[in-house]
């Protein structure tokens, strides 16, 4: 018997968390993807932990949004009874890791923004918001220094390592755009101080990235096109599979508890 998708009141409010939520929630899963098969046991450990990171931080995002909406969901529910056009990650954080370059690449260029973002939004008007940014913000930035060092060794090491960095720079850079991109439900948030601009984050971000990655003797595309869609709903085919895999469990067995 299939289990039915919650309903979900999407108010600015409740769909500013979730957005937030479904970011740290696919990258972590993403990222536990690696364990047991890094290239060492260090950054098998790493990768775990920046996981459980993300994971926390989706934790007390859902769990802020469900108090918010008051309809009787809650963390589970949000993370394993929705529909994949319910999720409204940024494609950057669903695509697959493919090789070591390309995940470091992707956690690289997400963290890079997060760290700002979460640092801004320690000054947010919701107290809550506030005090969920003022601990993820610690957590991205080791995020954005661990993913920045292997970017300059990944790029400035063999004639294979480069090439596999910029090959993962120019597949993902499409991707970035998006992070920067509000509507108007979040335009009415940044104007009522409780979200911030992430336009105006773009300027530090490129500034970030362009120095770690000139370090690394990399390249950024040239192109300025940038692909749209996961904030709407709209996902690439890569998200359903994640999804299909993280929901199993909750879907085979409705309500199971341990």
């Amino acid at each position: 018997m299939a289990t039915a998708n919650i309903e979900v009141s999407e108010t600015p409010l409740v769909l500013y968390a979730l957005r937030r939520a479904d970011d740290a929630l696919i990258l972590g899963h993403r990222l536990s993807e690696w364990c047991g098969h890094a290239p060492a046991m260090e950054e098998d450990m790493a990768l775990a932990n920046m996981g459980l990171d993300l994971l926390g931080q989706a934790r007390e995002l859902y769990t802020y949004a469900a108090k918010v909406e008051g309809r009787g969901n809650d963390e589970d529910k949000f993370a394993y009874l929705r529909d994949v056009r319910q999720y409204r990650n940024l494609l950057l954080v669903e695509q697959p890791n493919g090789d070591f370059a390309h995940t470091m690449v992707r956690q690289f260029f997400y963290a890079a923004f997060a760290d700002l973002y979460w640092r801004a939004m320690m000054a947010s008007s919701d107290p809550t918001f506030a005090a969920i940014a003022a601990k993820s913000e610690k957590e991205s930035a080791y995020h954005v220094r661990h993913s920045s060092e292997w970017i300059v060794r990944l790029g400035d090491g063999t004639e294979e390592s480069h090439r596999r960095a910029q090959d993962a720079i120019d597949d993902l850079w499409a991707y970035t755009g998006e992070m920067f991109a509000v509507d108007d439900g979040e335009r009415g948030l940044i104007d009522a101080g409780i979200a911030i601009d992430p336009a105006a984050l773009q300027p530090r971000w490129l500034k970030t990235v362009t120095g770690i990655i000139n370090e690394a003797t990399l390249a950024l595309p040239k192109s300025d096109w940038m692909q749209q869609g996961g904030r709407s709903g709209s996902h690439s085919e890569h998200l359903g599979h994640l999804l299909s895999e993280l929901q199993s469990m909750q879907r085979t067995f409705p309500g199971a508890t341990w």
